[in-house]
């Protein structure tokens, strides 16, 4: 008989755990929304597909990952493989993407501060970015004060609302590449494009955005959408879920919400669950737009004078991501946080792109941040709850920053777990 195994979430990171242990698991998703997908949730409005929270995309450099997710799709068929064209909109000009590469289109007395504080940098040595106390130290370390102060600390206090020096560099790990000095000249002299980005090229779907993939990857699992939890009760069989026995529990779901639904027979409290409600996470609001045609893909947007931080041009992935109208296309823009619609609205007239507003969306949360703790407090947790044969999988179980190809690395990482 086959281990009965819950999974908690039907976001990418519960139906990819799902799909990967359904020939060796009797799997029961359970997901509170009326559709599945989670972050890359994705509808129509209007005619136009909707990210409601970012632009997903495809790639990984991990080739198991690569190899299982091949397995489900065409890629010739049913994928259009595009080049990244992102651009940072700064001083009402298009400055190329990353900006340490495009320097030259900068003004030529801001390039003189930049270039001397990179030259002192050098001549002081590479520092090990794990070796920074915090974000905010490294940023200045590696960049100096000007790009710090024009791009990178505007940029990113938009994206997380917090003191980026209370920002844990775990979470860099991989994220950041960092060109040394020989590189960034030689990238301004000879104006060479961006390459070695992680998502320098992608991958998407011909029709239905990151919607399709999550529809795909779901496909012959059992989901119980609408559904959600009430109570999880550990005890000696396993793992009872709103009145169900299972043998093991995969939780997907917000981590800070899992105390308060958690129950043990023994009524046994721990301490951590305190500290666990005080992880901090940022939400996302967008407005879905119509704007004038153009071949960019992102467009960074880092002055503080405007509240959103960047532009996603999802019409630009597929056409049949638009409606068929003479030079326009579509694009998300994002602000961090909670905004209302006038807000939201209000900014469109100062963009570019004669942008004209189609639907909007509020998400409470999409970012998580971590400090110097953080990683310690979850795997302390992970660590307490392995006993009872509950497992925590995704960014906000994990309150890891993944993107979708990480999403899943992290399920063949649990997969190789319950072997054992």
């Amino acid at each position: 008989m086959k281990n009965k195994l819950a999974i908690i979430g039907a976001g990418i990171s519960g139906i990819t755990a799902g799909a990967i242990l359904k020939d060796t698991h009797d799997v029961t998703v359970f997901e509170a929304h009326a559709s599945i997908g989670g972050l890359v949730h994705c509808d129509r409005a209007d005619g136009y597909l909707y990210h409601r929270i970012g632009g997903h995309v495809f790639n990984s450099k991990n080739q198991e990952v690569l190899n299982w997710f091949w397995s489900k799709f065409n890629k010739e068929e049913e994928f259009i493989q595009a080049k990244r064209n992102a651009k940072i909109f700064f001083q009402n000009t298009f400055i190329g993407y990353p900006i340490e590469n495009f320097l030259y289109q900068l003004d030529p007395e801001i390039v003189e501060r930049i270039i001397g504080e990179l030259i002192y940098i050098n001549a002081k040595g590479q520092v090990n970015p794990m070796e920074y106390p915090h974000f905010e130290a490294f940023l200045l370390g590696n960049f100096g004060p000007t790009l710090y102060e024009i791009y990178f600390k505007p940029y990113n206090h938009k994206i997380w609302k917090t003191d980026l020096a209370t920002v844990s560099m775990a979470w860099l790990d991989g994220k950041l590449p960092m060109p040394n000095l020989t590189e960034l000249i030689t990238h301004n002299i000879t104006r060479n494009e961006e390459g070695n980005m992680v998502h320098s090229s992608f991958f998407y779907p011909k029709n239905g955005g990151s919607q399709f993939i999550a529809d795909r990857l779901a496909e012959g699992l059992n989901i119980q959408c609408s559904t959600p939890i009430q109570s999880i009760v550990t005890n000696k069989a396993g793992v009872e879920i709103n009145g169900e026995q299972f043998d093991t529990l995969i939780y997907t779901g917000d981590v800070r919400r899992l105390s308060s639904i958690l129950k043990k027979e023994t009524g046994e409290h721990h301490s951590i669950n305190e500290k666990l409600t005080m992880l901090r996470s940022n939400g996302t609001s967008s407005v879905l737009c119509s704007c004038d045609a153009n071949d960019l893909s992102w467009l960074y947007i880092p002055e503080e004078k405007f509240k959103a931080h960047r532009i996603i041009y999802t019409g630009n992935f597929s056409n049949t991501n638009n409606i068929d109208q003479p030079n326009r296309s579509s694009c998300t823009v994002e602000f961090s946080g909670i905004c209302t619609y006038e807000e939201m609205k209000a900014e469109l007239k100062l963009l570019p792109g004669n942008l004209i507003p189609i639907a909007y969306n509020n998400e409470p949360n999409s970012y998580v941040i971590q400090d110097s703790n953080t990683r310690t407090l979850l795997q302390e947790y992970k660590t307490y709850l392995r006993p009872f044969n509950i497992y925590l999988l995704g960014r906000f179980a994990e309150w890891e920053y993944y993107n979708m190809d990480k999403a899943m690395e992290a399920a063949f990482l649990l997969k190789d777990k319950l072997s054992v």
